[in-house]
């Protein structure tokens, strides 16, 4: 095993070490050392403990809260990998901060995702691996060859072992901007297709109001999303799903921010359990009866094998 990865480094930043940890056991080898500290000023130091000259360096860093601090540290630890002679740095980046600001959908205003990838890019990154972007498209704001995984197959996984007959699913979209997720989960567990009709009075509050399709009466509804934040649109399509009749509801979504009172909310939902998965880090505060976490690390882990040996991926994205 040591030889088949000889050439093979992994860094992980501060943001997710217990999530590299994982990553490094699913492939038999040891993360590399690296010393990360905050100067009395709060600028951050990076110094690695061990040589890279030559090898196929993976660096760990999802841009998780806080995301500016996350975010620098990472340029930080790709420049010192570069000044150290890596042939080639891989950002294993599960959950891309900024990912929502990915147009202008109003004058005089950024978009942010474009500008983080350039400095991603810039900095000295040679290949990207990251998990659900908010919006596909995102890819191609990297200027170098982006790997794009999907957390669906891990929780349809999750959701087929409660072996729930087909013909009692009812597969929630949280909006219309979902219904391409909600559609995939569809193929793989069954049931039929709703929508919420979910109405946005601004960047932070929405409105969730009718259910389009049906009917759910006793069904078990899963509804799917992308990532959690604050957890008032998935709280509230939950809600309009339970005044609709369903017989239990499960929420299954693969970043896990929780900002704000989102755990609070999310803990006193109508639903049986809560499954997210592991590509942000989640503290004690965080965490509640019903929720389930699982593991991106087997699909991470595999993903970095195949990228060191120059084998395909694809069959990862599906």
């Amino acid at each position: 095993m040591a030889a088949m990865y000889e050439h093979l480094t992994i860094i992980s930043g501060r943001a997710h070490p217990k999530l590299a940890q994982e990553i490094a056991d699913f492939l038999g080898i040891e993360l590399a050392k690296v010393e990360i500290w905050n100067f009395p000023d709060g600028e951050i130091g990076i110094k690695l403990l061990q040589n890279i000259r030559g090898r196929d360096v993976f660096l760990l860093q999802p841009t998780c809260h806080p995301p500016n601090e996350n975010l620098m540290e990472l340029l930080i630890l790709i420049d010192a990998c570069k000044r150290a002679s890596a042939e080639r740095i891989t950002v294993v980046m599960p959950y891309f901060a900024y990912a929502r600001q990915d147009r202008k959908d109003s004058g005089r205003v950024p978009i942010t995702a474009k500008l983080a990838a350039n400095l991603i890019v810039k900095a000295g990154a040679d290949r990207v691996l990251t998990m659900d972007l908010h919006a596909a498209q995102i890819q191609g704001f990297f200027d170098v060859p982006v790997d794009h995984l999907y957390a669906a197959p891990i929780l349809d996984e999750y959701f087929l072992s409660k072996k729930i007959p087909r013909d009692q699913i009812a597969i929630i979209s949280p909006d219309e901007g979902s219904i391409k997720r909600a559609l995939s989960h569809q193929e793989y567990l069954g049931g039929n297709l709703c929508i919420v009709d979910k109405r946005r009075s601004s960047a932070t509050e929405t409105k969730q109001a009718n259910l389009i399709g049906g009917p759910i009466t006793g069904k078990i509804a899963l509804l799917f999303d992308d990532m959690i934040t604050t957890a008032g649109s998935i709280v509230g399509a939950a809600n309009v799903v339970k005044e609709q009749g369903a017989a239990e509801i499960y929420i299954g979504a693969t970043h896990a921010i929780f900002c704000g009172n989102a755990t609070a909310l999310l803990r006193e939902a109508p639903v049986r359990e809560v499954v997210v998965t592991n590509t942000n880090p989640l503290t004690e505060q965080q965490m509640f009866p019903n929720l389930k976490v699982v593991s991106v690390a087997p699909l991470l882990g595999e993903a970095i094998r195949r990228i060191h040996r120059n084998e395909s991926v694809s069959y990862l994205f599906d």
